[in-house]
């Protein structure tokens, strides 16, 4: 395993790109939180905390592929340089309207403006590995690695954040995210020589690349990902609160993300015959299995192991997806479609976190499970119709 890493990190330029990027993405897993809880924390309420959330990744979701299509017309540091100081000052600005305790709309104002400067850093590098890994064999290895380290970043920004805001400052958290980020993007800004070629521009780049049969369905298909995603973590909330076990929640979640951080390191060593289609259709089927057994629980600690082997199948899904997504486009509108999942996912969790929300109110815990077994069902007859398509939507192919 180590050595088909160590041949991965030993492309050119690939170390500094990576790590560059591992620090510019850390914030997307704490600015989320440390809304909430800078806001709770100075006397709001929960339901405006979370809607002020909710803004940012809602925005986030819909900028991320104009961001992605201007990377690839105008190069990822013209990109990067604008957005990191816009979701900086946006940042300082959320912070200074709670603290002064401005009115509501004054907050999302400033969250929308988050959202719109936070160009999707994942989708950046996955593009730089792909023109990078070209024709070396290691691309498969590379969305792989990326997906582990969006693993530690799940597990690590929220703990870091939290810790921040309750043990410094309610704004702590946040004013941190702001400074690992610009650190990140003036680390990562300078790295020209390892871009992805700029789109030559002509009239066959008139239309967007979601326009695309191909993407438009793995996008819906993702869509449906990130609705089990959103579901189960608000389901997991409130199963943990019904025993008596609240506390335990942040163990649960970092169970699960273990699970497919491992499931990840592992998963980019192997060299699978089957086609990426039906690798990420038999991902997404495990999934959702071991999440339908989840309504039959009774106990924090069987919903932990379910977590865990529930996690074993994220990563193989995600990178799959984008895989597929990169095969599916020409190199010249790849960050872009990479991009369109980052919106499918985050749409699936916006949308499905609020549906989940009503039925647990109504149902309880257990009934939030069946919403992520819903989702999972739709991702997993939309993967299924993808790999109908046969080579198509093959990057083996």
């Amino acid at each position: 395993m180590l050595s088909t890493y160590r041949r991965l990190l030993a492309v050119p330029g690939a170390p500094a790109f990576t790590a560059a990027g591992f620090v510019m993405r850390l914030p997307i897993s704490m600015i989320g939180l440390g809304c909430i809880l800078l806001i709770t924390r100075t006397g709001g309420s929960y339901g405006l905390a979370g809607a002020v959330s909710a803004t940012f990744w809602l925005v986030s979701s819909v900028a991320s592929p104009e961001l992605g299509r201007l990377a690839d017309r105008h190069g990822q540091a013209r990109v990067v340089a604008i957005t990191a100081v816009l979701e900086a000052a946006a940042i300082l600005a959320l912070v200074g309207a709670v603290l002064r305790h401005a009115p509501p709309w004054v907050l999302f104002a400033s969250a929308a403006l988050i959202g719109v400067g936070y160009v999707s850093v994942g989708t950046l590098i996955r593009a730089r590995w792909s023109h990078a890994t070209l024709g070396t064999g290691l691309g498969h290895t590379a969305y792989s690695w990326e997906s582990v380290l969006d693993e530690v970043i799940f597990i690590t920004g929220p703990v870091l954040v939290t810790l921040l805001a309750t043990r410094v400052a309610p704004a702590a958290g946040l004013l941190v995210a702001v400074a690992i980020g610009m650190a990140g993007a003036c680390w990562l800004v300078p790295q020209r020589g390892t871009e992805p070629p700029r789109l030559v521009a002509g009239p066959h780049r008139a239309r967007w690349a979601i326009r695309r049969p191909a993407l438009l369905v793995l996008t819906l298909a993702v869509v449906g990902l990130g609705g089990l995603l959103g579901s189960v973590e608000v389901a997991v909330v409130a199963f943990t609160a019904e025993r008596g076990q609240a506390g335990l929640v942040g163990v649960v979640l970092a169970v699960f993300a273990t699970g497919s951080m491992i499931a990840g390191l592992v998963y980019g060593t192997l060299r699978p015959r089957a086609p990426l289609a039906a690798r990420m259709a038999l991902a997404l089927a495990g999934l959702t299995g071991v999440v339908g057994t989840f309504t039959l629980l009774s106990s924090t600690a069987a919903l932990a192991v379910g977590m865990f082997l529930a996690g074993l199948a994220v990563a193989p899904s995600l990178i799959s997806a984008f895989e597929l997504a990169d095969a599916a486009v020409p190199p010249a509108e790849r960050t872009e479609a990479l991009s369109w999942l980052n919106t499918g996912i985050g749409v699936g969790v916006s949308a499905a976190a609020a549906v989940v929300g009503r039925v647990i109110d109504a149902h309880g815990a257990r009934a939030g499970f069946a919403v992520s077994l819903v989702c999972g069902l739709v991702a997993v007859l939309l993967a299924v119709a993808i790999a109908a398509r046969g080579p198509g939507l093959r990057a083996d192919a």
